[in-house]
């Protein structure tokens, strides 16, 4: 595990914050304070400054390269009235990118006008500690728990406490590991059966709608039913059919008495393959594009449709663009499959094209964490379609399906190969059906 300092300065009742780039690939578009990884060159030896001095001298050297790198100020040249350490924060295991990260106080005599590298920050600015906490529970910022937590005691004014509880607030012996990087977006994350890399399908509570309850196990759902029940909700969405999304689904809804909403094409879809009885005695009910889902912060939860990875596949957003539940269109873990007679690479292309022009705040996937902005869709669409161009030339020239799979997927494993093919099939009926082919 690598280990990062980051810092948080304050003066009087303001504090420093960023919004990192939206294309970075730790954290992209969330609030946070300056700071990074400690780096193997970085010195050991403890610096001789009564401020830092009582520190590791590694963490200390690494802190004051960030701050170089970041702010474009040493921070040794800086009025320092005070230095602390607040406490250290570890990412949960759940997160591919793992740090032991130190967070140290610095209050200064003086508001410092830091200007910041652009390539890492997007935007900076000195606030009130309750003003940026009031962003956040706003839904202006995407965050994650440790820079919540910290606002949440600097906006109390707590300065004289420096122990500050940075660790997700639950048992893994009875409940699943859950987050809130976009305030009233809670997001659980049960073990599923899910397509590897990734382990988790996100099961997300908003207003009073359950999405996506879908635990690998028995054991795995009571863990998810101790963590969600105590929050309190009134019905449950399937966005769309497949099996990592609503395994265990009835059985909850069995259990709390909820009705369980889907689009009409997830209901056939899931009667198909698993069975008339599948939700047997529960309330069913189909729902569509525009329908009113829940509300969020006294707005409107709306649903959009967006097949292409699945038929009937629905996503949950708000209106203002704050964010989007963009489900399986896209992951952070792994990657999307088009796929079976559910799948249609046209409607693919066109529904990230639809999330990509509402361009909201955060896009949320089923598989791996918030996204700040549409980043992320635009180049997968753009991978996409350079893949697809690749396609084209080849077939134009004779080739076969399995003559295009060693030129465009030298190298990829073995295993994954079935679903590479069926990712060609899928490229090849689109330009088929729009004459280029």
């Amino acid at each position: 595990m690598r280990k990062a300092v980051s810092v948080v300065f304050t003066f009087e009742e303001k504090i420093f914050y960023v919004k990192r780039q939206s294309y970075l690939t730790v954290f992209p578009g969330y609030l946070a304070f300056p700071g990074g990884k400690v780096d193997k060159t970085d010195s050991k030896e403890k610096i001789d400054d009564p401020h830092f001095n009582k520190f590791e001298g590694e963490l200390m050297h690494a802190l004051i390269r960030e701050v170089q790198e970041e702010l474009l100020i040493d921070l040794r040249t800086l009025p320092i009235k005070r230095m602390e350490e607040l406490s250290i924060a570890i990412t949960p295991e759940f997160n591919p990118y793992r740090f032991e990260t130190y967070f140290y106080w610095v209050e200064l005599s003086e508001e410092v006008p830091f200007v910041c590298d652009e390539g890492e920050v997007a935007s900076s600015a000195w606030k009130k500690g309750d003003e940026v906490l009031n962003d956040y529970l706003a839904g202006k910022h995407l965050a994650v728990p440790p820079t919540v937590r910290i606002l949440e005691r600097f906006a109390a004014n707590k300065f004289d406490e420096t122990s500050i509880p940075l660790r997700l607030p639950y048992n893994p012996e009875t409940q699943v590991p859950w987050i809130e990087s976009i305030s009233g977006v809670l997001q659980f994350l049960p073990l599923s059966h899910t397509f590897p890399p990734a382990n988790r399908t996100n099961c997300f509570l908003v207003g009073d709608t359950l999405m996506d309850p879908s635990p690998k196990d028995e054991g795995e759902y009571i863990k998810l039913k101790n963590s969600v029940t105590p929050f309190g909700f009134k019905k449950i969405l399937l966005t769309h059919h497949h099996p990592d999304h609503h395994e265990f689904a009835p059985r909850l809804a069995k259990d709390t008495g909820c009705p369980i909403l889907l689009s009409a094409d997830s209901h056939a879809r899931i009667k198909k393959k698993w069975g008339e009885d599948y939700f047997k005695n529960l309330h069913i009910i189909e729902v569509k594009e525009g329908d009113i889902l829940t509300d969020w912060k006294d707005q409107e939860v709306h649903l959009m449709a967006v097949p292409g990875h699945d038929e009937g596949q629905l996503a949950p957003y708000v209106k203002t663009c704050e964010w989007i539940i963009a489900g399986d269109l896209f992951q952070t873990v792994g990657t999307v499959t088009i796929g079976g007679d559910e799948g249609n690479m046209a409607k693919y292309f066109n529904s990230l094209q639809k999330i990509i022009d509402l361009n909201p705040l955060a896009i949320i996937p089923s598989h791996g964490i918030a996204m700040g902005g549409p980043h992320k869709l635009k180049m997968t669409l753009k991978h996409r379609r350079h893949r697809e161009e690749q396609i084209l030339k080849l077939a134009k020239a004779g080739n076969s399906d399995e003559d295009i799979f060693n030129e465009i997927y030298e190298g990829l494993d073995e295993k994954l190969k079935f679903y590479a093919m069926v990712t060609i099939g899928k490229h090849l009926d689109k330009l088929k059906e729009e004459g280029r082919l």
